[in-house]
């Protein structure tokens, strides 16, 4: 019923941990249990891997499969918009987001009967809310209308459920996050670091906000975070390594640390699918960088050398990277030392960052702008570069112009720069209504794939109940 959990500070579940669903759910030690379950269960497989990348990453601009030629090919599906609804990487993303779901169902169905502390009960229950709402936001902004499920079936008649249309699921997301952050701490305790907290829960409801083109609600919820002591971390690059994981730049990330004997639990290959190729210590060489980012960097920007690994490079922590290869690039946000050592897969205890404060000042800027105040909105954007820029003041000047849609385009250069390969220029340009611009000349089409197919093997159990999205 439940997955077995890991430690990560707050993690602690004994190994192999099995117990009938009838005896659970009793002490307060059961609502531990489940909720740690919640956060070991999103750094699985299906949640950060190959469905991850195919359905949040591979369309992009900035991205292409990897790898060698003819491994995995399945990808360059998702690359040139031929997917069909058949394709296993959907099913599998699908899936992914409802086993989580149920997760936090059944954490919100039986946690409230429990006889234990009151305030740990409504701030577990707040941390199921999150986790499902952030679940719900990646459905949604993937396949649109989707099946809305808000508790554990009571019985058949709940099993097979037709699909929601996204403005309720939208609404049902943003009424998760509301009582989570009314509820969630803004900080925790060193055992309980990288729960989620209150500027977590509000800087998810702006980038829900945000997809929604509700731009009010993106400046206040964007401004409460900003006044909740985060800060830019100094060093770009060393942001993503491991010593510097939960830093004062990070607004969420899942935490991944493997452990011996709770392999099915702890492990993460996040940064093993995507390391470098044919190198001792690297990885399988996918989701690489494209020549397109590397062009979309301005002149000087550190934060190109700190986001792409060059073939022939050595990095900063010391890896010689060999000078030939499969591939050109590779993603250097999820790469892990060469040298460190590990015990099932290379890269296992980098943590996925999902929510960086510099996310949460570029949606500042972006809402600031299109609600007129250009004031807000460049002085946000101006904090942005001036991390990037450091103390070389010969590049990234900094963006004076007040003209609303030069400002808007600045912004969003900013974002493709600032969170490159981070899983969301795909989505991005979406919404922002480029699709067909940028991505048209790699087969995307317009009133077709602003979303993925529903996946046909979900069809075919519904027994027809789910409908397919419009031309797939």
């Amino acid at each position: 019923m439940l997955t077995a959990s890991c430690k990560k500070d707050f993690l602690d579940v004994p190994p192999q941990a099995q117990q009938p669903s009838t005896e659970f759910f009793v002490t307060s030690e059961d609502a531990t249990r489940a909720v740690n379950s919640i956060y070991a269960n999103l750094r699985e497989w299906k949640q950060t891997a190959f469905a991850a990348i195919a359905v949040e990453s591979i369309g992009s601009d900035e991205t292409e499969k990897g790898s060698s030629a003819t491994d995995a090919t399945f990808f360059n599906a998702y690359d040139n918009f031929t997917v069909s609804s058949s394709e296993g990487q959907l099913n599998d993303f699908w899936k992914a987001q409802y086993q989580s779901i149920n997760l936090c169902n059944q954490v919100l169905d039986n946690v409230p009967n429990i006889d234990m502390d009151a305030s740990l009960k409504n701030r577990y229950l707040a941390e199921a809310k999150f986790v499902r709402a952030y679940n719900y936001f990646r459905l949604v902004r993937a396949f649109g209308d989707v099946v809305l499920r808000l508790a554990t079936p009571k019985d058949a008649t709940e099993y097979n459920l037709p699909r929601t249309s996204k403005t309720e699921v939208y609404a049902a997301i943003e009424k998760d996050l509301t009582e989570a952050a009314a509820v969630l701490p803004q900080s925790y305790s060193s055992a309980d670091i990288g729960r989620a907290t209150k500027g977590a829960a509000l800087g998810l409801h702006a980038k829900v906000a945000l997809y929604q083109k509700k731009w009010a609600d993106v400046l206040n919820y964007t401004n409460q975070v900003m006044g909740m002591g985060y800060s830019l971390f100094p060093n770009f690059e060393a942001q993503f390594r491991i010593p510097n994981e939960n830093n004062s730049e990070s607004v969420f990330e899942i935490q991944c640390q493997s452990l011996p004997g709770v392999s099915g639990a702890s492990n993460s290959q996040y940064s093993q699918v995507q390391g470098v190729r044919a190198q001792s210590g690297g990885g399988w060489g996918f989701n690489v960088p494209t020549q397109a980012l590397v062009n979309a960097f301005e002149d000087g920007d550190p934060r190109m050398d700190a986001t792409i690994i060059f073939r022939g490079e050595t990095t900063p922590q010391g890896d010689a990277v060999a000078a030939t290869g499969d591939n050109p690039r590779y993603n250097q946000k999820s790469y892990v030392p060469f040298t460190r050592p590990f015990v099932q897969n290379e890269g296992e205890d980098q943590n996925v960052r999902v929510m960086r404060y510099a996310e949460v000042l570029l949606m500042n800027a972006e809402a600031a702008n299109e609600l007129g105040n250009s004031s807000q909105a460049l002085s946000s954007l101006e904090l942005v570069r001036a991390r990037a820029r450091g103390s070389n003041s010969s590049i990234l000047p900094e963006v004076t112009t007040t003209d609303q849609n030069a400002l808007r385009l600045a912004i969003w250069h900013e974002r493709q720069v600032e969170l490159a390969m981070e899983f969301d220029r795909y989505f991005d340009v979406i919404r922002q209504g480029r699709g067909a611009e940028i991505f048209g000349p790699k087969g995307w089409q317009a009133n077709k794939n602003e979303i993925w197919p529903i996946p046909q093997n979900e069809i075919d159990l519904s027994t027809g109940v789910l409908t397919q999205n419009p031309g797939y």
